[in-house]
């Protein structure tokens, strides 16, 4: 699949329809997804398999995710929203 596609196709999955998701993954998609290293880009894939409500508990910090490759997306996706 030619990287257009793919990263189309990502956006599509990527909007979720609840606001706080969105602006989240969308910006992350668009602007930090081109650059990363493709186990962050699987983790990523992986992410939008996810729940919705869990993500937002995620994303919301009122839980983490069991998985190590999700806990390390979630947390690059945060990092870009809340620097230290």
């Amino acid at each position: 699949m030619s990287a257009d596609i793919e990263v189309k196709r990502l956006y599509w999955h990527s909007r979720r329809g609840m606001l706080e998701l969105d602006v989240l993954l969308i910006p992350f998609l668009e602007e930090a997804y081109p650059s990363l290293e493709d186990a962050d880009k699987d983790r990523y894939r992986m992410l939008l398999e996810s729940e919705d409500q869990d993500m937002f508990g995620w994303f919301m910090q009122r839980s983490e995710p069991e998985d190590p490759d999700l806990k390390r997306i979630v947390r690059m996706i945060l990092d870009r929203v809340q620097p230290d």
